[in-house]
């Protein structure tokens, strides 16, 4: 096996037979398959980075390195795994692995019966609390963009949890492209494919299932109560609940186990015409064939009364969607979401301020859970300013610079509809001028980024937990319960797919390490 780096145009990039070609005129080899695949677009002329694997009269060996043993653990001790989000459902291939039974308790409904809260959120308006964009299986991350790139390389085996993905169903282009994602329409069967293999080698998944109380005995977790009073014991607790289980952490305060404030960010959710993105990024008029739906990824410091406090992209979502995220009737929460394809006339993504624990401190009386009341007023003031429905408080983007009204709206890809409101009245006063400061700053860097051809839309607030559930930081279990694992983004340990899934798996191992 021969391994070249070679760069190549769109056309030939992201073609085979192309492609083929272009390598053949200067080596020889029977047979290839591209390892790493990535864009370079500073420049005007795209080009595509790629390294290749060639081979001449060889087996090509299996793609998946990793060999994945599941054990049978139908008569094996078991311990309880607390939501079947990325962190939960990984959790449970763990321990599966290493001989354990896991019981996945999930509050909300299988990922198909979860299509029609969706539907009823999006047309009637009804938010279902168990089940919705955030709760059901495969947590928020199923109905999201999919998206696999993430920073936390030292949290676990990224191949890994990308080929567990792949032997599941998700496309081989995940483990080659330098941004992966799986996409919305996708990612549902793949959860599907995951809790087959769950329940195959023994393990057990219910539904409906709502947590309302902790078995604590002499400081060690013993197991959990369900709201239909039934009693479930394990070895060990994993607590993987998202960062929308406001009732899991008001428990946890009420019973006193240990929380603290986190830090988080909350803004807005902006959306443009794909095409005027792509002509940014992409320096052309059209983006072509071959080239996919062009992101970007921005951040700015802005100084509001003598304090620094960055403003960033997040979850940005080419081609893509707006959805309605809240967790309860009475709130206006948006998220985005792109399928497979990116092929949405729209591009969205959350701009979003920093929020550290002095922004507040109007809710000190809350305590740990003061991020949690704050992110509560905002999303509750949006809903009540935008008509008391899902419909979204929006305004145009230039509108929201000069502090206008905006006299119409834009067409959107948000379903439940958009109200026309001053976005200043749903926002506190520093976040609305951060925001303000840093659009006229990401125009600067991004010709043609400030304009009315976007719009924003309120509120982006569940961009990551406003807690933390203190742990060891070498056995992942809390500091003050013994056999309890706070785990994943609701526990404030992840941030998307791949960190909780690699999270949930490391809490798997610790729990199994513990038990000796």
């Amino acid at each position: 096996m021969q391994q070249i780096n070679i760069i190549a145009s769109p056309d030939v990039a992201f073609d085979t037979e192309n492609l083929y070609q272009f390598i053949q005129k200067s080596y020889q080899f029977t047979d290839f398959r591209v390892l790493k695949r990535s864009i370079d677009a500073r420049q005007k002329t795209i080009k595509v980075n790629l390294t290749i694997a060639l081979y001449q009269n060889e087996i090509l060996p299996n793609l998946l390195s990793t060999q994945l043993k599941y054990q049978d653990v139908h008569q094996k001790q078991q311990a309880i795994i607390v939501g079947a989000g990325p962190a939960g459902l990984f959790a449970g291939l763990r321990l599966i692995e290493l001989g354990i039974k896991p019981i996945i308790l999930e509050r909300g409904q299988d990922v198909r019966a979860r299509r029609r809260d969706l539907a009823a959120i999006n047309k009637a308006q009804i938010v279902n609390t168990e089940s919705n964009y955030c709760f059901g299986e495969g947590g928020a991350g199923t109905y999201s963009d999919g998206k696999l790139y993430t920073r936390s390389h030292k949290r676990g085996d990224m191949m890994r949890v990308l080929e567990t993905l792949v032997g599941h169903g998700a496309t081989e282009d995940i483990l080659i492209d330098a941004h992966p994602h799986i996409g919305t329409n996708k990612l549902p069967v793949i959860v599907q494919n995951i809790r087959e293999t769950i329940l195959k080698y023994g393990g057990e998944v219910h539904f409906n299932t709502k947590v309302i109380d902790f078995i604590v005995e002499k400081n060690k977790m013993k197991g959990v109560i369900t709201a239909d009073n039934k009693t479930w014991e394990g070895v060990g607790v994993i607590l993987a609940t998202g960062h929308s289980a406001r009732d899991i952490f008001s428990l946890l305060d009420q019973k006193k186990i240990d929380i603290e404030f986190k830090p988080f960010a909350l803004g807005v959710r902006i959306e443009h015409p794909q095409k005027l993105i792509d002509k940014i990024q992409y320096h052309c008029e059209e983006r072509g064939d071959y080239l996919p739906a062009s992101s970007y990824s921005l951040v700015s410091q802005v100084n509001y009364k003598n304090k620094q406090r960055g403003v960033f992209s997040f979850c940005m979502c080419p081609g893509g969607f707006i959805v309605p995220a809240a967790t309860e009737n009475g709130e206006i929460v948006v998220n985005g979401m792109s399928p497979s394809r990116r092929n949405s006339k729209f591009a969205n993504s959350g701009i979003v301020v920093a929020i550290d624990e002095e922004d507040v401190k109007n809710f000190k009386s809350f305590g740990a859970l003061a991020g949690v009341a704050f992110q509560k007023s905002v999303e509750e003031k949006s809903c009540q300013l935008a008509g008391n429905t899902q419909k979204a408080p929006a305004q145009k983007m230039v509108d929201f610079i000069q502090k206008k009204k905006s006299n119409d709206l834009l067409d959107c890809s948000y379903q439940p509809g958009l109200s026309s409101v001053v976005l200043d009245e749903v926002l506190p006063d520093f976040v609305a001028h951060t925001l303000r400061e840093g659009f006229i700053d990401f125009g600067k860097k991004m010709s043609g980024y400030l304009t009315n051809e976007a719009q924003i839309i309120g509120v982006e607030s569940r961009t990551s937990s406003p807690i933390r559930i203190p742990r060891d930081p070498k056995t992942c279990e809390h500091t003050q319960i013994s056999n309890f694992f706070p785990c994943g983004e609701g526990a404030g340990y992840a941030g998307g797919i791949m960190s909780a899934a690699m999270d949930g798996e490391k809490c798997a191992e610790n729990l199994v390490s513990l038990m000796g």
